[in-house]
């Protein structure tokens, strides 16, 4: 998958500071979960990057904060505060580039088994959540819970529903899932709470892959619907090789 198309995020902005354990810091943007708020977060670990600051070992984006690891062997937290601020006060507007992906996904059948309840508590026919949820575009704000899971978001206000009162002790891999005013995907075998609806024939994490992840933080989604047959081709062609998704 290729990189995709570009834009220009203000991060000027005074962010908040805070120290994670002996070997982190923490930038906090704000305190609600929105695109805006999580495009400043990926302009400074953009702008981090671009500046290579001395002592700095990894950039983890969440929905709202960056967590910047570092050596405390080579690095002292307050120098560390004052040179982030400094590329926040240099970087006034920041480039980004984004991904564009499509991903296949199956609504029907076992693949689906929350669909009908999603669409008796959302007041729509299923074909109808099926279009409203394939007809957005989904951010992706970070990855997290399982290696490889994309919390995507947001979805359209009618299928912002609760997680499931209990959750389930085993749910597929690849299983597409709504919580809240998020869309996800189950990367591995797991219990979890969140509704499927769908699955996807692609596998979202792979260890012996570079990088490991199919998708990483910043990432746009669609999701374009397929029949049962379809999705099996697609998953056979992923597994032999022979097919990767569309990105721009």
């Amino acid at each position: 998958m290729s990189a995709g198309q570009g834009s220009r995020v203000t991060i000027a902005e005074a962010p908040r500071f805070a120290p994670q354990g002996d070997a982190a810091l923490v930038v906090c943007f704000g305190e609600t979960i929105d695109p805006a708020t999580n495009a400043r977060v990926m302009a400074l670990a953009a702008a981090l990057r671009s500046a290579a600051l001395p002592g700095v070992v990894a950039l983890l984006p969440s929905f709202r904060s960056l967590l910047v690891q570092y050596d405390p062997l080579r690095r002292d937290y307050a120098d560390l505060v004052a040179e982030v601020g400094e590329v926040l006060r240099r970087a006034q507007r920041v480039a980004l580039t984004s991904r564009h992906i499509t991903l296949p996904a199956c609504y029907e059948g076992e693949l689906a088994p929350d669909l009908p309840d999603v669409a008796r508590l959302a007041g729509l026919t299923p074909d109808a959540v099926v279009a409203l949820h394939a007809e957005a575009e989904y951010q992706v704000f970070m990855l997290g819970f399982l290696p490889g899971f994309p919390y995507m978001g947001l979805l359209p206000e009618k299928l912002r529903l609760p997680r499931l009162a209990t959750p389930r002790l085993r749910l597929p891999a690849r299983s597409l899932a709504i919580a809240t005013a998020m869309t996800a995907i189950y990367p591995l075998e797991s219990p979890g709470g969140w509704r499927l609806i769908g699955a996807v024939p692609v596998d979202l994490f792979e260890i012996a892959a570079d990088p490991p992840a199919l998708l990483r933080a910043g990432d746009r989604v669609r999701f374009r619907p397929v029949a049962r047959a379809a999705f099996d081709a697609l998953r056979a062609a992923w597994l032999a090789g022979e097919y990767r998704p569309e990105a721009a």
